[in-house]
């Protein structure tokens, strides 16, 4: 009975696997909007109503889709922050900085399925929260690591978040633990530039403006290092 019961599940786990690949396939040439279950089905073989033994829905396999996403980014982002010596506070943040956007220039679809244009109809669960915030953690390890080490020295001197920020700050504290509202602020506004500005180059608004865009991408984030206080 074992043995079948986990002879059934590793087929399931295959097959599962197999429509989530044909599923990203589907990414690169219909988009997100274009996944169907029913075009799946067709390419793996299999009537339209046995796919759905596996996802119910569209929906779930998109969610099963950017899930993987996340984890994926989120896998990629720890492993470079891991490779790095942990009192190199502005070392680690361009290994992340620069991770994030490899992966996503090696994987713009699953990219854009993530960071593009929402899916009309669509509204993710609760489900893709923890795989979501992975990358978000190891920026707020970094800060936090940095501020309680006292070596953030910030480039200049800012204006303070104002009052009516504390909750927000407090709420985004979850990521950044035990660190002042301002260190809050200027990790916010430094994690929104990375993905601004891969955003950027993903889509074409870099088009005709900056060529060589590694060594922009690098000199921006240590400018957003020095915003944050992260140094040497």
């Amino acid at each position: 009975m074992t043995a079948s019961r986990t002879a059934r599940e590793r087929v399931r786990a295959e097959l599962t696997r197999e429509i989530t690949d044909i599923a990203r396939r589907q990414l690169a040439t219909e988009g997100a909007g274009g996944l169907s279950l029913r075009a799946v089905a067709r390419e793996m073989g299999m009537v339209s109503s046995a796919i759905y033994r596996y996802f119910a829905s569209r929906d779930d396999l998109l969610t099963a889709l950017i899930i993987d996403a996340y984890n994926a980014l989120g896998e990629t982002v720890e492993q470079a922050d891991a490779g790095c010596p942990r009192e190199d506070f502005l070392g680690r943040w361009l290994a992340v900085c620069h991770a994030v956007r490899d992966w996503a220039l090696a994987h713009p679809h699953e990219y854009a399925l993530l960071y593009g244009s929402p899916v009309p109809g669509y509204q993710a669960p609760q489900d893709t929260i923890p795989a979501a915030v992975r990358d978000t953690i190891v920026l707020g390890h970094i800060l936090s690591e940095a501020h309680h080490a006292a070596a953030l020295t910030p480039a200049q001197p800012a204006p303070p978040p104002p009052p009516s920020l504390h909750a927000d700050a407090d709420t985004v504290r979850a990521f950044i633990p035990d660190v002042p509202d301002d260190v809050i602020f200027r990790g916010v506004t430094g994690w929104t530039a990375v993905y601004g500005w891969v955003s950027f180059e993903l889509f074409g608004q870099f088009n005709n403006a900056i060529e060589d865009r590694r060594t922009a991408f690098d000199h921006s984030m240590r400018l957003m290092a020095a915003m944050m206080g992260l140094a040497r």
